[in-house]
C-alpha cells in the first residue's frame, strides 16, 4: 500500500457517514417513525411509509448518479461532488432532530433528503478507491473503508445508545429529548471525520476538460451516452451489474428493514438496538480479514460465501420466536455483511476502466440504489398484502438466490481484459 495516509484520510470518509446509516438509517428513524412520529399509524401502514421513504430517496439517485458521475469525469468534480452531497445530508440530519411528535410525513420528507445526501456522496467515495489505491490494493483498501465505516458508526451508535438509556447523565431530560440530540451528533459526527478526505485525497487528473457550467453538463451528457452503448458491449460488466443489483438489494433490505421488523415481532426495540450494535463490532474485524481473503483466494469466491450465508439468515429470520435468536442472526450478519459490500466494490472496480471510475461507478451506485428502490417496498407490500411480516422477510430470499445465480455467470479475466483495452 504506497500512500497509507491517503488511503487511510479515503477510509475515513467512511468512519464519517456510517454514523448516519447506523445511528439513523437503520437504528433511530425506524424505531422513532414507528414510535413518535408515526406511533398513530397503524404497524403495517408504517412500515409501508418506511420503505417507501428509503425507495423514494433511492429512486432520486437512480435518475442522478449515472449523470453526476460522467460529469465528475470529465472535470475531475468527484471531490467537489461528494462534499456538495455531504453537505445535504448533515444539514438534513441536524433538521431531524427538531421535528415535533406527529408529524411523520415532515420527518419523512426530511429523511429522504437526508438519504439523498448520504447516498449521494458514497457515489463518489466509492469512485476515488481507483485514485487512492492500486489495483493490487483494491480488495483491502475496500475492506479497510468498510471496516472503518463499522467501527466509527458503531462507536458514536453506541454512544447515543448510552445518551437513550440513561439520558440524566447527559444533563437530558428523558430518552425522547436523547434521539433529538443524537440527530444533531450524527450530524457533527459526520461533519468532522469528513474533513481528513477534503484535506488530504486527491484524484487523479484523467483528462483536460475546458468546459464549465452547461458545458460541463452536456460533455457529461455526451460521455453517459457514450458509456451506456458500451455497457451494451461489455457483457462482464453488465452481467456483474445484474447480479449485484438483485442480491445487494437483500443485503441492504435486510440492513435498513431489520429494526422494524423485530418490533413487528414484539421485540423490545431497546435490546434490538443492542443487536445492531452487535453487528457493527463484529463486522469490523470481519470485514478485514474478508478484505484479505479476497486479496489471497478470489473476491468472487468470497461473495459466493456471503451471500450464501445471507440467504439462510432470511429463512431463519422468518421463523424466529426470541430475542436470543435475533442476538444470533446480528452477529452471523456481521461476519459477512462488510465483506459482501466491500468485495463487491473492489470486483467491480477490476472490470471498469480506471480513468472513467467516476461514471462507471455512478452505474454500480444507480444499481445499488435501484435495487433499494425495490426491497424495502417489496417487504412492505408482502406485509400489507398478507397481514405478516414473516413472509415479508421471507420474500427477500428471491433476490438472493438470482443474485449468486448472475454472479456465476461473470467472467472477471474477461471483464479485467476489456477494462485494460478500455483505459487505452
Amino acid at each position: 500500500m504506497k500512500n497509507k495516509r491517503t488511503v487511510f484520510s479515503w477510509a475515513m470518509y467512511d468512519w464519517a457517514n456510517s454514523a448516519y446509516a447506523t445511528a439513523v438509517m437503520a437504528g433511530f428513524f425506524p424505531v422513532f417513525f414507528k414510535s413518535y412520529w408515526g406511533g398513530e399509524l397503524p404497524a403495517s401502514e408504517n412500515t409501508f411509509y418506511l420503505g417507501l421513504g428509503n425507495s423514494i430517496a433511492s429512486l432520486i439517485i437512480v435518475l442522478l448518479a449515472p449523470v453526476l458521475g460522467a460529469i465528475s469525469d470529465c472535470g475531475n468534480k468527484k471531490k467537489a461532488l461528494l462534499s456538495f452531497f455531504a453537505f445535504v445530508g448533515i444539514l438534513m440530519t441536524a433538521l431531524l432532530g427538531l421535528i415535533g411528535q406527529g408529524q411523520w410525513m415532515l420527518a419523512l420528507i426530511i429523511y429522504v433528503g437526508a438519504t439523498l445526501g448520504f447516498s449521494g456522496s458514497v457515489v463518489f467515495s466509492d469512485a476515488l478507491l481507483m485514485d487512492v489505491a492500486e489495483k493490487e490494493d483494491y480488495d483491502r483498501v475496500s475492506a479497510l473503508g468498510y471496516a472503518m465505516g463499522y467501527i466509527g458508526g458503531g462507536l458514536l451508535f453506541a454512544i447515543t445508545v448510552l445518551m437513550v438509556k440513561q439520558p440524566a447523565w447527559f444533563m437530558l431530560r428523558d430518552s425522547t429529548s436523547a434521539i433529538s440530540v443524537a440527530y444533531f451528533l450524527v450530524s457533527a459526527w459526520w461533519l468532522l471525520f469528513s474533513l481528513p478526505l477534503l484535506m488530504f485525497v486527491h484524484e487523479k487528473k484523467q483528462r483536460a476538460q475546458k468546459a464549465v457550467g452547461f458545458g460541463l453538463f452536456a460533455a457529461g451528457i455526451k460521455q453517459l451516452l457514450g458509456t451506456v452503448h458500451e455497457i451494451k458491449r461489455l457483457h462482464v460488466v453488465f452481467t456483474f451489474l445484474i447480479g449485484y443489483w438483485l442480491y445487494i438489494d437483500g443485503v441492504d433490505t435486510v440492513v435498513r428493514m431489520a429494526i422494524d421488523y423485530g418490533i413487528s415481532l414484539g421485540f423490545d426495540s431497546g435490546k434490538l438496538i443492542i443487536a445492531l450494535l452487535i453487528t457493527q463490532f463484529v463486522a469490523f474485524p470481519a470485514a478485514l480479514i474478508y478484505g484479505y481473503l479476497g486479496s489471497r483466494y478470489g473476491a468472487k469466491q468470497g461473495l459466493y460465501v456471503g451471500i450464501a450465508v445471507y440467504l439462510i439468515l432470511v429463512f431463519w429470520a422468518s421463523i424466529i420466536t426470541s430475542i436470543s435468536e435475533f442476538y444470533t442472526l446480528a452477529i452471523i450478519v456481521g461476519l459477512v455483511q462488510g465483506g459482501v459490500q466491500s468485495l463487491s466494490r473492489s470486483l467491480y472496480a477490476r472490470i471498469i476502466p480506471a480513468n472513467r471510475s467516476g461514471e462507471f461507478f455512478g452505474f454500480y451506485n444507480m444499481v445499488g440504489k435501484f435495487a433499494a428502490v425495490i426491497g424495502p417496498v417489496l417487504m412492505g407490500s408482502v406485509a400489507l398484502a398478507t397481514g405478516s411480516n414473516r413472509y415479508a422477510m421471507l420474500s427477500i430470499s428471491i433476490l438472493f438466490i438470482l443474485g449468486i445465480w448472475f454472479l456465476m455467470k461473470t467472467d472477471i479475466p474477461k471483464g479485467e481484459e476489456m477494462a485494460r483495452i478500455l483505459e487505452k
